[in-house]
């Protein structure tokens, strides 16, 4: 898309705005020191469902070396450090595979790694076919790395804090069952209920080999279910959804393929942002980062190049955007 063509997109609300743009040249047009937090899931350099944006096909073969992708992390981190206020947090998704590579250019961009998350779900599904002999060439996904980072502060934590509103975690904020929340956030099976775990429940597993710690104390989340993926969507057309390069057999209005769950992203922007604080996700895709900072009460800006999801990511703006509203009257 040419970056003097930009097109802008927000809802009565006021509570978030959408470009449609490559986030490289956007990034560049804001003003510096202007942004609370960054919370984003972006292409992991691993030919995902051979989309071109994660670094299959010509538009993204430049994805696909370990090196080439560390250097343009570090093209857009630094972009992001820079419009980011100072002690300004950043977390950002990553895959295994690459992790390294994403610290590593967020790091060369002059970010302070601060810690890893760890989103433990164990529902992923294998990615690799079954060889002769009960062989597979790769493991089962079960977790996702998040990337905590922060841009240096100026003086102390606390005179930054006092300047700029920025620098320290809202531990408080974030806490669960009262607990300081930890950098491991589990995830239930989706036939859980709130009596029951299935057999296969990471949460339910643990409890059950230390009953008496009772370790899913730690935050804990489903992955998306349909009915959060489609909720505001119902107006837009069906379409077949794809499944590691095969048709899927359901049919789906929001076909994001990394549509990450709302109560993990909530947990996330309200971790790192201040309260009021505006919130930049520049690969916003569907749009789960805007959702999640609209319902805690801040400010979203996102930036999403791939036109097929402006739609889906605007829909689901605005259908979360005035719940938030009708909730806070």
């Amino acid at each position: 898309m040419s970056t003097e063509r930009l097109t802008f997109y927000e809802d009565s609300t006021k509570r978030w705005g959408l470009i449609e743009a490559d986030a490289l040249a956007l990034l560049a047009k804001l003003p510096e020191n202007s942004i609370d937090a960054i919370v984003t899931d972006p292409p992991y350099g691993i030919a995902f469902h051979g989309e071109a944006w994660d670094g299959a096909g010509n538009a993204g073969k430049h994805l696909s070396d370990g090196e080439a992708f560390a250097a343009w992390t570090r093209v857009w981190a630094a972009e992001c450090r820079r419009v980011l206020k100072p002690g300004g947090h950043l977390l950002a998704f990553g895959s295994p595979r690459t992790f390294h590579r994403l610290t590593s250019g967020v790091e060369d961009a002059g970010f302070q790694p601060r810690d890893v998350l760890m989103w433990v779900y164990a529902q992923g599904a294998p990615k690799a076919r079954k060889l002769s002999g009960g062989r597979a060439p790769l493991l089962k996904p079960a977790y996702e790395p998040i990337l905590l980072a922060r841009k240096a502060l100026v003086g102390t934590t606390l005179r930054n804090v006092q300047e700029w509103g920025t620098g320290a975690l809202n531990t408080e904020g974030a806490r669960v069952n009262g607990y300081w929340p930890a950098h491991l956030a589990l995830s239930h099976a989706p036939g859980c209920t709130e009596t029951r775990c299935t057999p296969e429940c990471p949460a339910g597993l643990i409890d059950a080999a230390h009953p008496e710690l009772h370790p899913s104390r730690l935050f804990f989340c489903a992955k998306a279910s349909k009915r959060e993926r489609e909720a505001g969507c119902e107006a837009l057309p069906l379409q077949s959804d794809l499944l590691y390069s095969r048709p899927a057999v359901r049919l789906r209005r929001n076909i994001h393929p990394t549509v990450k769950p709302l109560a993990l992203m909530r947990w996330l922007v309200a971790l790192v942002t201040p309260p009021g604080g505006v919130v930049l996700d520049p690969f916003a895709g569907s749009a789960s980062t805007g959702v999640a900072a609209v319902m805690e009460e801040r400010v979203f800006l996102g930036i999403e190049r791939e036109s097929k999801y402006i739609d889906i990511a605007c829909a689901r703006l605005t259908h979360w955007a005035q719940e938030a509203a009708r909730e806070s009257s």
